[in-house]
């Protein structure tokens, strides 16, 4: 070791050093900065413990941010056994513990809020770690980040840990600019090596052939390739069941070819059966929706299976009794506990942003200490929290990110992954992805493979920022803060090349132009009086090219309408219903034995005639299915459908139902508006009525010459958005701002007035929003519980409608509701003429249900009124917005406005903050 410090730091640990944890201490304490990109569970918190301890010796302070509060309360109990209570503070706006610490630790958005208001915090502050600061790639959020990073002072070294990222040099290059000499380690060592699986059925494969450098397994290939292929059903069911593949001959030999016996999706207590028979648990199972997780928990919960011993049974049973000790009762019966703590006892959980966090809280104990062997959890559990599992299990590689089903990214698929294998514990970590039809291993190889996850700024000033900023550091020296944005110092090194791309299309369109109009005199078609056949046939040829994708578009929109009748039309089956679904071929009849559960996500239990037995869902269909009868089915065969799949394929077979003789099974389409105008109008064109023959011939150069104008057009477009810097979008911000009194003009120079100072105690996605509201006086005159709900207008986002719609209890709420939506209108028209982004529009579906909650109503009242205000909420979900209402109630108590106002907010704050929302912060 260099010093004798670090020499006695390295010491102190159960464990030796790696290299890059040396480099990377070695450079803290030579008071430069530090980015340190390793893999998940490499250890690269070592370097900002350092930091902590660097600071304790030498009597200066050290803030640890993190992007989660789960992730501060960790950190702190980790920093607190390490130094003691007294010596570490913790921040997260929910909780304050010793905040004039030597040592801090908080979110990222309290270091911000401290910097824009001086804190006298910052005081003798010598170190920042910013955990997890690949987070400043995040949309909503990310922008907190380099906000930090610009507005500390000069003399604060930042200690900066991130994932692995591909462009770390280009990060590292920006931190030493904006912030001095900065150090960029770099490590790909995973101290806990990983191996890759697929399992096929109940097989588990491994992805890459042994020995080779990255080559996809020849058995896994071969073995999905026979099932996809439709052959050897016998060998099928070996395969599932471990025992490889046997000859057809062998199989009917044996007297075991039945339908149950095909390949089928396998069932979670199975898959879980599985992995414990190789010694792969504790294991987390990443499941992409909340509801797909509790299934899954629920699933494992009625096969009885149990994974504890009784010692570890009882206690678990003393941690859960200890988690929900002041949850009242008659919360705990809503919030299906009961259920919960069964499965949690049996060693099964669920994990996700939609369950109490005290619920989670006990879950992230329990697996923490061993005593869970299984978690059920969407990808929330991969952002921090220290839960690692020898082994991680990837049920698809496609999420919903909020507007459409799309592909894991290769980072995603390593953030996921990047908890199996627990340091000291295994000797090696297992991430296992199930394989489903149509999933080809070489894409999964490729993704596990793949190291280019760029870091890519979404940074852009608002309201809050620019005021904050504008006060802080004057007009001229805020533009020059953000044009030193990573977001700026990307757009401006990536315009260079798009430039000289922009160049050489316009040289390939001139070309293409040329040899068309050469094409075209030769040709000689006719034309109309005064115009030029090449700009008469490209014109021709953009109508074709807007055909294509307008009838892509309306086939789409026919696919979503007809999955739309199809989850009608499963949800109203009954158990015995009879259906014909589409086949290969010919229509295949199929039998309800287990109806379809939730309406919005109806999956009924069907038996097919050919034997297959298991849930099908609207997305398996281009059509729907057709109703054509009905048999009686038995309680006993319904609660074992698979057990019985023989006697309901009889019983099919016995009833002679008439099933349709063709099914289709592509959607029929439909021509829209669109579509219909764009034939037209391809019709009535004059180069329709060219020779067809010199038509086309033309169009081979017209179209490429399109194809490569459109290029350019867009190109163009991103080069002149990416000039208009960010320094004149706060610009824009500022003129907007001056115009409502919340900045004048003195002497030339831009000043924040009375109004911009509370405006910059707001720190909400609509601050300007709330700023007008409360400026207007439109709040003052509410009760608390009136003021929670109007309140819940700005910060609220409903993740899943239902068929309700916003209710209000109160006139004088209805009213400032009003009020407040037509300040937002009023808002929208200013940010439109002045090109500013557009603030999100105000949200009414929580308003029932927090006034309720703060005038005193029990949490299912609660949840009910959200429901009829058409917003489907679980309890963490519950919480969480109650949590943010109080966030900005507080803010509205800060910002100075009426007594009344101040004083209404506090007694709102206190009448929400009960029962679960106070438990589990």
């Amino acid at each position: 070791m260099s010093t004798p410090f670090l020499a006695e730091y390295a010491a102190s640990k159960s464990f030796q050093l790696d290299q890059f944890q040396i480099e990377a201490c070695e450079a803290v304490e030579a008071d430069r900065g530090v980015l340190v990109c390793a893999p998940t569970g490499s250890g690269k918190t070592v370097v900002g413990e350092f930091a902590v301890a660097l600071a304790l010796s030498r009597g200066t302070k050290c803030f640890y941010t993190t992007p989660i509060k789960a992730l501060s309360n960790q950190k702190y109990h980790d920093l607190v056994a390490a130094h003691g209570e007294d010596a570490v503070g913790l921040l997260t706006g929910d909780v304050s513990i010793n905040g004039s610490a030597e040592i801090v630790v908080m979110t990222t958005e309290v270091l911000r809020n401290m910097i824009y208001a001086e804190s006298r915090q910052l005081d003798r502050l010598s170190h920042v770690v910013m955990d997890e600061i690949h987070y400043l790639a995040d949309l909503d959020r990310g922008a907190v980040w380099e906000e930090i990073i610009l507005n500390l002072d000069d003399s604060v070294n930042i200690i900066g840990l991130s994932a692995t990222v591909s462009n770390s040099e280009e990060f590292g290059e920006w931190l030493a600019t904006v912030r001095g000499d900065t150090a960029v380690i770099v490590s790909d060592h995973r101290p806990v090596p990983l191996s890759q699986y697929m399992m096929v059925g109940r097989k588990v494969f491994p992805l890459f052939e042994p020995g080779t450098d990255g080559r996809v397994n020849r058995e896994l290939e071969h073995a999905i390739a026979r099932i996809e292929a439709g052959s050897a059903d016998e060998g099928r069911r070996d395969f599932e069941e471990g025992r490889g593949f046997r000859s057809r001959a062998a199989g009917r030999r044996s007297g075991h070819e039945r339908g149950q016996d095909r390949i089928r999706p396998v069932g979670r207590p199975e898959v879980v059966q599985t992995l414990q028979a190789r010694d792969m648990l504790p294991a987390i199972i990443f499941i992409f929706s909340r509801a797909g997780c509790d299934g899954a928990l629920f699933q494992c919960l009625r096969s009885r299976k149990e994974l504890t011993t009784p010692d570890e049974q009882e206690e678990i049973k003393s941690i859960i009794d200890d988690g929900v000790e002041d949850i009242p009762a008659e919360d705990l019966d809503v919030l299906n506990y009961r259920q919960l703590r069964t499965a949690w006892t049996r060693g099964f959980a669920a994990h996700h942003a939609g369950m109490l966090p005290a619920f989670k809280h006990i879950v992230e104990e329990l697996f923490v200490r061993g005593l869970v062997k299984v978690v059920f959890a969407t990808e929330t559990l991969a952002l921090g929290i220290n839960m690692p599992a020898r082994t991680v299990v990837l049920e698809k590689l496609i999420k919903f990110n909020g507007e459409a089903h799309v592909d894991l990214t290769p980072g995603q698929y390593t953030q996921l992954t990047g908890r199996a294998g627990r340091r000291g514990i295994d000797t090696i970590g297992n991430a296992v992805v199930q394989w489903a039809p149509a999933m080809d291993p070489r894409e999964v190889a490729g993704l596990a493979s793949t190291r280019t996850y760029p870091l890519i700024s979404p940074f852009t000033p608002g309201y809050n920022m620019a005021i904050n900023m504008l006060g802080m550091n004057g007009f001229d020296d805020s533009i020059r803060l953000i044009e030193q944005s990573f977001a700026q110092f990307q757009t401006d090194r990536s315009v260079v090349g798009e430039v000289r791309d922009i160049e050489r299309l316009e040289s390939k369109v001139a070309k293409l132009r040329t040899q068309l109009e050469r094409d075209i005199a030769s040709f000689a078609p006719p034309s109309s009086p005064g115009e030029n056949p090449a700009d008469e046939l490209v014109e021709y040829l953009e109508l074709r090219r807007d055909l294509t994708e307008a009838e892509k578009e309306s086939r789409r929109e026919s696919v979503e309408d007809r999955q739309v009748e199809t989850r009608k039309i499963l949800a109203r089956l009954q158990v015995g219903e009879v259906i014909a679904i589409p086949g290969k071929k010919y229509p295949e009849l199929a039998a309800v034995v287990q109806p379809a559960g939730k309406p919005e996500d109806p999956r009924p239990w069907v038996t097919t005639e050919r034997g297959w037995s298991g849930r099908i869902s609207a997305d398996a269909f281009k059509n729907p299915p057709i109703p054509v009868g009905r048999i009686k089915v038995p309680r006993h065969m319904q609660d074992q459908p698979r057990r019985h799949t023989r006697k309901v394929v009889d019983m099919l077979r016995r009833g002679n139902f008439k099933a349709p003789k063709k099914m289709r099974t592509q959607a029929r389409t439909r021509p829209n508006k669109q579509v219909l105008a764009l034939r037209e109008a391809i019709r009535n064109h004059p180069v329709h009525h060219w020779p067809a023959t010199d038509r086309e011939m033309l169009a081979r150069v017209g179209e490429e010459l399109v194809r490569e104008e459109r290029k350019l057009a867009k190109l163009s477009r991103r080069v002149d958005a990416s000039t208009d810097t960010l320094g004149r979008t706060f610009e824009r911000i500022i003129g907007l701002l001056t115009e409502m009194d919340y900045v004048e003009v003195i002497d030339g120079e831009p000043q924040v007035t009375e109004e911009g100072e509370r405006l910059a105690r707001i720190h909400n996605v609509s601050d300007l929003l709330v700023a007008q509201c409360l400026k207007r006086g439109i709040w003052d005159a509410l009760d608390p519980a009136e003021l929670a709900g109007v309140a819940s207008m700005v910060v609220f986002e409903n993740r899943k409608a239902t068929g309700g719609s916003p209710e209000v209890a109160t006139e004088a709420m209805a009213d400032a509701m009003n009020e407040t939506m037509r300040i937002y209108n009023e808002l929208v028209s200013d940010e439109q003429r002045h090109q500013l982004p557009i603030t999100r529009m105000p949200d009414a579906g929580f308003a029932l249900s927090i006034h309720q909650w703060t005038a005193g109503a029990p949490l299912g009242y609660a949840l009910a009124a959200a429901a009829e205000s058409g917003a489907e909420l679980t309890a963490g979900d519950f919480v969480r917005w109650c949590r943010q209402v109080i966030d900005l109630l507080e803010q509205v108590h800060n910002t100075g406005y009426s007594d009344e106002i101040r004083r209404n907010a506090n007694r709102a704050i206190d009448a929400i903050r009960r029962g679960v929302v106070a438990i589990g912060n």
